[in-house]
């Protein structure tokens, strides 16, 4: 009883205290447009502020003409190849592309079969996380939330590193091997352990094959028999090769950028990343798309009737259903317009998948809500806005098609965006060289001083 009342007074007194916040802390939108102040570092066109240079990527939505943002098909280049013929080169070769595209990443140019091999296996001798380090710093600490055992287990890799203030680029070169090998055992074992102590089920610790690429190893870790097809491995190897980069702009990749600016170490710099894509408006994403698309499914009867579907998406639109924030999550893009290239690939491979795994009537279904969704928001919004489905909406699909549990959804897209965060974070420190520090206009209130007794 007495633990109760203290809840309830502690409650009462947060109440209080957000009160008394809301009432001096409130800033007026208008105040962004009377001072001119690029929120979100956004202008007022919804394009981004050019905040740097970068040879790594580039990502490609629109067109402006006279000063006009005009929506174009969306390209997604790496080191300026675009990734569409990365993909295609490696599937008319029936061989992985991830690791190819972790030495394009980093290095600027596509390796040779030498350099190919070298790659492959540098992330496999790095894979083995330290001595002790599964038991002691995953074992002992479960989590329910992967991602933020991602981060802590990274942050702690720190005390295990015997140079990890050196900001050289030999030393940043080795890290960074190191962490893009690292992630997928550390993401593995975490999951395993969250389903041992929350779930109440068996885990267990596969070893890791040097034959295996990276998409293998992941499949190989989350399955018991350790049984998959090829044809699953290159699908899982699609969404690593998607989501491995994009931009210096996106949130996590300028989190990455902001910390090696201050010259802080690696495994800093890694976990607020991994903090920052764990956020719902970016990595976290696909979840919400998962559990608006099951909400939808429960809840409109005939899922091959564009009236119902247009209907139900209308009322989502309206906060009338679903989670009630008003978004169809999986829609728009802050850069793309016409098309999303990478939920296009992803559509293009998870369509054959869909079919053999049973898969079909839900892949159309997602089809029908990709089609109805821009009429639906300009409707109910009166936004004209050009929106098309982006990679979120189709991952978590894939992701479900191929048995990868929801928990590991949004620590997926870690694991591949490393590769990206790493390229960018070498070009920080070797050609940035400036601490990132981007002003924030004050507004004064003219307040004075006023002694304690007299307030």
């Amino acid at each position: 009883m007495k633990r109760l009342i203290r809840e309830s007074e502690t409650s009462t007194t947060v109440s209080e205290l957000c009160a008394e916040y809301l009432r001096n802390n409130v800033i007026d939108r208008e105040a962004y447009r009377l001072y001119d102040v690029k929120r979100g570092l956004r202008n007022s066109d919804g394009t981004g502020v050019m905040a740097g240079l970068t040879h790594v990527c580039n990502v490609h939505g629109y067109v402006l003409s006279d000063g006009e943002k005009m929506p174009d098909e969306g390209v997604l280049t790496y080191r300026g190849i675009n990734v569409s013929d990365i993909i295609a080169g490696c599937r008319a070769e029936g061989r992985y592309g991830y690791e190819e595209v972790v030495w394009l990443l980093i290095f600027g140019k596509l390796p040779d079969r030498r350099q190919y091999g070298r790659i492959t296996e540098l992330l496999y001798d790095n894979r083995e996380l330290p001595d002790f380090f599964t038991e002691d710093v995953i074992m002992k600490n479960p989590s329910r939330d992967v991602m933020n055992k991602l981060a802590r287990a990274v942050l702690t890799l720190y005390s295990y590193d015997e140079e990890p203030d050196d900001l050289s680029l030999e030393n940043n070169m080795r890290e960074s091997i190191s962490l893009i090998a690292r992630m997928p055992a550390i993401m593995t074992y975490a999951y395993q352990v969250k389903r041992r102590y929350y779930d109440k089920e068996t885990m267990f610790f596969h070893p890791f094959d040097p034959n295996h690429a990276t998409a293998e190893a992941i499949l190989n870790a989350l399955r018991e028999d350790r049984n998959f097809t090829k044809e699953e491995a290159q699908l899982l190897d699609l969404c690593l090769v998607l989501h491995a980069e994009h931009g210096g702009g996106n949130n996590s990749t300028f989190t990455t950028r902001v910390l090696s600016s201050a010259e802080t170490d690696i495994y800093s710099t890694i976990a607020a990343a991994i903090g920052s894509l764990k956020g719902f408006r970016h990595g976290g994403a696909n979840h919400r798309v998962r559990l608006m698309m099951q909400d939808l499914m429960q809840n409109v009867a005939h899922w091959d009737s564009d009236d119902e579907v247009e209907d139900y998406l209308e009322r989502i639109l309206k906060k009338e259903v679903g989670d009630r924030s008003g978004l169809i999550y999986g829609q728009g893009h802050a850069i793309y317009t016409l098309s999303d290239p990478r939920a296009v690939e992803l559509k293009k491979q998870a369509r054959v998948l869909a079919e053999k795994k049973g898969f079909g009537d839900v892949f159309a279904l997602y089809e029908r809500v990709e089609k109805l969704s821009p009429a639906a928001f300009r409707r109910v919004t009166g936004n004209t806005k050009v929106i098309c489905a982006n990679v979120d909406f189709y991952s978590g699909l894939v992701y479900e098609m191929l048995g990868i549990p929801e928990d590991l959804y949004t620590p997926m897209f870690a694991v591949a965006r490393i590769a990206g965060w790493c390229a960018h974070r070498i070009e920080e420190l070797t050609t940035g060289r400036r601490i990132i520090r981007p002003a924030y206009r004050a507004l004064p209130t003219g307040q004075k001083y006023v002694p304690l007794d007299e307030r």
